[in-house]
């Protein structure tokens, strides 16, 4: 079954409002079995296409997941890329900035972790951060030496996003793929997975009042995050708003794009010159010699 994951794509100028968009749609499989099976062929499918990617290193794939607390980014690296070889993946997760970091560019830090050719790269949060969090809180900024008169605040986000995109212009202009996917879940669905957290003593350590805390900003966030998006969504880079309140359902749309980008490259390999048919015949006659 084909998955269609079109409705997600947010249009290059598009103005985005998150109220818009679903944050629910109804269950692409009635039982867990049928679930079960279609994300394990999607592993399977993932596994073959990184297997070319990494055999044929002319490009990087860049998976870039936001959203709010408890959206569900680490589940969704469990599962979509459980099959994937880790030789050929790196993950990064963004945090507080380390004072080292605080010191640099704001897109410093990720481009230390980006993929390279061959490899797939995905990123828990990411230099996004630099225009959410510090948004909806200005006052980090003075720990980065940045110091901006509240006045001459929007500008300096216009001018983060714009550094934005032509980082991520460059990158696909250098071969990078980048798959960026906001998981969209609703205050009702994020109560929800906090107080699950609590009572549940797999999960209790996760649980921190300053996801409490920061629930008070929710609307701030928002309004961050449609900024973002509609100022970043371009033809080269589209974000997608996936649904996220079904974990079956979000995991399932999320493999299903980075499986779609993966097909779209060129990852045959080249045909083979007469001087590597000469080496490949030399090392047959070498393994043939008894």
């Amino acid at each position: 079954m084909k998955i269609d994951v079109a409705p997600f794509r947010v249009k290059e100028d598009e103005k985005v409002s998150l109220n818009d968009r679903p944050t629910h749609v109804e269950p692409l499989f009635p039982a867990k079995a049928e679930y079960a099976a279609t994300l394990a062929a999607h592993a399977e499918r993932l596994e073959a296409l990184q297997e070319k990617l990494y055999a044929v290193p002319t490009h990087a794939l860049l998976i870039v997941l936001q959203g709010m607390d408890s959206a569900g980014k680490d589940g969704a690296i469990k599962r979509v890329m459980s099959g994937i070889n880790p030789q050929g993946c790196k993950i990064a997760s963004f945090k507080t900035p380390t004072p080292i970091e605080a010191r640099h560019d704001f897109l410093w830090r990720a481009v230390l972790e980006l993929p390279e050719r061959g490899m797939i790269g995905v990123f828990n949060r990411s230099y996004y951060e630099a225009v959410l969090i510090e948004r909806v809180h200005p006052e980090l900024l003075a720990t980065e030496g940045v110091y901006v008169a509240p006045e001459k605040l929007d500008k300096f986000w216009d001018d983060r996003l714009r550094a934005i995109r032509h980082f991520e212009r460059h990158l696909t202009d250098s071969g990078t793929v980048l798959v960026k996917i906001f998981l969209h879940i609703s205050k009702d669905e994020q109560r929800r997975r906090l107080l699950e957290r609590i009572d549940d003593p797999t999960k209790a350590w996760q649980a921190s009042i300053s996801d409490v805390n920061e629930r008070k900003f929710r609307k701030d966030y928002r309004h961050a995050y449609e900024a973002a998006l509609s100022e970043t969504s371009t033809s080269y880079a589209p974000w997608r708003i996936v649904p996220g309140d079904d974990k079956p359902n979000a995991r399932l749309f999320v493999s299903q794009i980075v499986i779609e980008e993966l097909e779209r490259l060129p990852l045959d390999p080249p045909p083979l010159s007469e001087t590597r048919k000469k080496e490949l015949d030399e090392i047959r006659a070498a393994l043939q010699e008894k």
